[in-house]
């Protein structure tokens, strides 16, 4: 058995695109239209899975756009998506410059937790060890729901 993707209803796609592609950094790998059925689905891999998505060999996210749906409640309630990043710090300064709310900053230099348009919780972790904690994130305070 193999993982291959995470599913997420989304209701506004181009919006969606814009927080995993333009901020979070994500790639477009596929984009399947159906009329018919009134959806489009888009598949989305982190830049050092390219190679493997291109060829279903590595994970991918699946936004779901039902063409007539524009509000899904419960955001949370399937869990969250979690990325390895190289600097937990670096990212996070970049979510934030951006407009992301770090909701769980990386207080402890190895987990932060934010959020996506869609309340859908994703998890940020440092690769390997902890980075040494460090301000401004070792004294910032939970926001909001994570």
């Amino acid at each position: 058995m193999k993982y291959l993707h995470t599913m997420i209803r989304v209701g506004d796609l181009d919006r969606s695109l814009h927080f995993f592609c333009d901020i979070l950094g994500l790639k477009e790998v596929r984009r399947t239209e159906n009329e018919k059925g009134r959806y489009t689905l888009v598949y989305l891999a982190a830049p050092a899975d390219l190679a493997g998505a291109a060829q279903s060999g590595a994970p991918t996210i699946e936004l779901t756009y039902n063409w007539d749906e524009r509000e899904y409640a419960g955001g949370r309630n399937f869990g969250h998506l979690a990325f390895a990043v190289d600097n937990i710090y670096e990212v996070c300064d970049r979510l934030q410059k951006a407009g992301v709310t770090i909701n769980r900053p990386p207080r402890d230099g190895h987990m932060a937790f934010v959020r996506t348009p869609d309340a859908i919780s994703i998890e940020l972790l440092q690769e390997g060890e902890p980075l040494e904690p460090a301000e401004p994130w070792a004294s910032a305070q939970n926001v909001g729901a994570w």
